[in-house]
């Protein structure tokens, strides 16, 4: 049974920086793509970073610059390095895999809130 714990949120003034990480029990991350989705309120959730197998990672527009994930197949553990934040990054992030290959599963996400 998969199960992923995301962490590392909080509030953080705009230009502040934070550092996600998301690890996974009952799956081998190694074996898939993943990624770090965002859902902010009254908005759908949406992909802002991926990183496959191999291969270049991917950015949404929104955040390419400024986000960067990575991932640590030894420790099932996949992070997101964000810099430069702004109030428009508020939301709640979740990790996935990118595409969503477990069914309706999601983690229960980390907070993050961008202000003054």
């Amino acid at each position: 049974q998969v199960q992923l714990v995301e962490s590392g949120g909080g509030l953080v003034q705009p230009g502040g920086s934070l550092t996600l990480s998301c690890a996974a029990s009952g799956t081998r991350i190694g074996s898939y793509a993943m990624g770090w989705y965002r859902q902010a309120p009254g908005k759908q959730r949406e992909l802002v970073a991926r990183i496959p197998i191999g291969g270049r990672t991917e950015y949404a527009d929104s955040v390419k610059g400024r986000f960067t994930i990575s991932r640590n197949n030894a420790q099932n553990t996949v992070f997101l390095q964000m810099s430069s934040l702004k109030p428009q990054d508020t939301a709640v992030y979740f990790c996935n895999s990118a595409p969503p290959q477990w069914g309706d599963y999601w983690g229960q996400g980390t907070q993050v809130t961008v202000s003054s």
